[in-house]
């Protein structure tokens, strides 16, 4: 996983799954400065509500 597919897929959907969340604190210290700047954007819109913190329900 990198950060751009969970960032993508966290838009998609509007949700971040908790093992997500464990994934990006986890790798936090590796990020350039444009994962940095994403990793924020993806925290602010948690902040605002925007991505719910959840499960995805599988398709089908």
């Amino acid at each position: 996983m990198t950060l751009g597919e969970l960032f993508l897929e966290a838009m998609s959907t509007g949700v971040i799954t908790e093992n997500e969340v464990d994934w990006l604190t986890s790798q936090q210290p590796n990020f350039n400065r444009t994962e940095e700047a994403t990793a924020l954007r993806l925290g602010r819109l948690i902040d605002q509500g925007n991505i719910q913190l959840g499960c995805r329900m599988p398709l089908g």
